[in-house]
């Protein structure tokens, strides 16, 4: 293993470079280094060298060209085990350089804040990329290094070596250069892509590049015979599973992950205390409660105890002792919650194999991104189904109104009915569902089925359904189990035939003007 000489540093995020500049000055290792970075070094008392005057070359066009030069490039790019590549360094006055420290302009922080399409322009990297590119290349000889994480283990691995690097830590290095640079000029063809005229008036691009970071492997997809593992996005902004920490329990399973995102995603739609639990990613119940999480929980598993088992368990709050008792009563898959009290773990621990997460705390945040979908030779992309019901906007549409009670009941129940597959209807009765009807072909038999599922009388209960009622047989149905208003888009071309069946029925029905279809 060649031992390090030379290093040429040139950083936007210095972060960590100083104890790492001096940690590497301490190894004997000549310092290159460009602009910025030259001068914090300099003032911290590291010795270096500015890259203009290594090449003999000055920095120009406000910093666009400065490491591009053959002393650079071909320092990075020769191959020392070539006589040729040696020999052409020789004549041309090109000395090995064996380290690079380089990160990029921060172009993702500086269309992520809103900014001009000039200044976006100038925080296009190239010397950077060109540099790492180079370097990871030519990884058999030079240590390439774009994370300020890694300087702490390279710097250790430096002292027990005598200043080498070993060609499994060179060849991990260059892997990280080739991840970054496809994720920032991905992140620069997404954004050139939305504009027409240098303005953004695309909602999506021509084409679009996607990076994600594997999590987990995992032991098998949906099913034992399927290869399977867990990607994330990059900077999460917001609490959900894929930024959830495993506190105990089993190993996650691909099925596992996908009913935890759904128990987490429907609790985040309510500001009060709520619980949900989750089977085959449709809710089994969800409730809301002022007296704590325990009281929301046992609502929510009354709703249908029986799905219930074996579920996985989404709530709002911070787990207590109260709630880990109901909890571990029955037999639960795993709990996702953005925090845990420790006579909750204490509890929750007893279940040895009950899978426990545990997100960032809840707060305000600002929801947005995308959904993706993958279909066979393609990928769907829409807009997150983050629309919020505007109570100024509903339309009373029968002759008698809601209640106040039957007002708040339909609100949650529309809530809800965004988290249940298509087509779905949920019975609701003030803060908690009664029956939910999922994923049939048929509204009349979502209908039906929820009423079925129902333990307990519907009378007095609302019904939310995700899209309109196309006939009125539906609307029927939910009158004959006991429900009292409905809430739905509206929409129907028979909309007047469907209005009038509410009226016949006595029942008051309220237009939202939205649909929440859940394929």
């Amino acid at each position: 293993m060649a031992v390090i000489k030379r290093a040429l540093i040139s950083l936007s995020d210095k972060k960590g470079i100083i104890e790492f500049a001096n940690g590497l000055s301490g190894f004997g290792v000549e310092i290159l280094s460009t602009g910025g970075t030259a001068k914090l070094l300099g003032e911290n008392g590291v010795k270096v060298t500015e890259v203009s005057d290594y090449t003999g070359f000055p920095e120009m066009m406000d910093g666009r060209l400065k490491t591009l030069h053959p002393k650079v490039h071909g320092g990075l790019l020769g191959m020392r085990d070539n006589p040729a590549h040696v020999k052409a360094m020789e004549e041309h006055g090109i000395k090995p350089i064996d380290m690079v420290v380089v990160n990029l302009y921060p172009f993702e922080a500086t269309i992520a804040k809103g900014c001009s399409f000039e200044e976006a322009i100038e925080n296009i990297d190239i010397g950077g990329p060109t540099m790492l590119r180079s370097a990871a290349k030519n990884h058999k000889d030079v240590a390439v290094i774009t994370d300020p994480d890694d300087y702490g283990a390279v710097l250790d691995e430096l002292k027990k070596s005598a200043g080498s690097l070993s060609p499994e830590t060179h060849f991990r290095l260059a892997k990280k250069v080739f991840e970054l640079t496809a994720r920032y000029d991905g992140a620069i063809s997404n954004y050139l892509g939305i504009l027409e005229g240098r303005k953004p008036v695309k909602r999506f691009p021509e084409t679009i590049t996607l990076q994600y970071i594997k999590g987990q492997d995992l032991r098998y997809g949906e099913n034992p015979h399927q290869s399977a593992a867990f990607y994330v996005e990059r900077g999460i902004y917001e609490p959900c599973v894929s930024n959830a920490a495993q506190l105990h329990g089993k190993e996650l399973s691909f099925n596992n992950i996908l009913d935890l995102d759904a128990a987490f995603e429907t609790v985040k739609e309510f500001h009060e205390i709520a619980a949900v639990i989750i089977k085959h990613t449709n809710p089994c119940g969800v409730a809301l409660s002022a007296e704590g999480l325990a009281d929301a929980y046992r609502k929510a598993r009354t709703a249908d105890p029986i799905s219930s088992f074996g579920g996985i368990v989404g709530v709002n709050r911070i787990v207590d002792e109260e709630i880990a008792q109901e909890i571990t009563s029955t037999f639960m898959e795993a709990v996702i919650a953005p925090g845990y009290t420790p006579d909750a773990l204490e509890v929750l621990k007893r279940s040895k194999n009950l899978r426990l997460l545990q997100t960032p705390i809840l707060a305000k945040y600002h929801p947005g991104g995308v959904d993706m979908k993958k279909v066979s030779g393609g990928l769907l992309i829409q807009d997150r189904d983050i629309k919020e019901m505007d109570e100024n906007e509903l339309r009373i549409v029968t002759k008698r109104r809601p209640t106040a009670e039957e007002m708040r009941s339909l609100t949650f129940a529309w809530k809800v009915c965004k988290h249940v597959k298509s087509n779905a209807i949920i019975y609701a009765l003030n803060d908690r569902t009664v029956g939910i009807g999922a994923g049939q072909m048929s509204r009349v038999d979502s209908s039906r089925i929820a009423a079925i599922k129902a333990h307990g009388s519907l009378t007095g209960t609302v019904a939310a359904s995700d899209a309109f009622f196309p006939f009125r047989d539906g609307v029927d149905t939910v009158a004959e189990a006991g429900a009292t208003a409905i809430i739905q888009p509206g929409g129907s071309i028979r909309y007047d035939e469907v209005i009038e069946a509410a009226n016949e029925r006595g029942l008051a029905m309220v237009f939202t003007g939205m649909r929440h279809f859940r394929h």
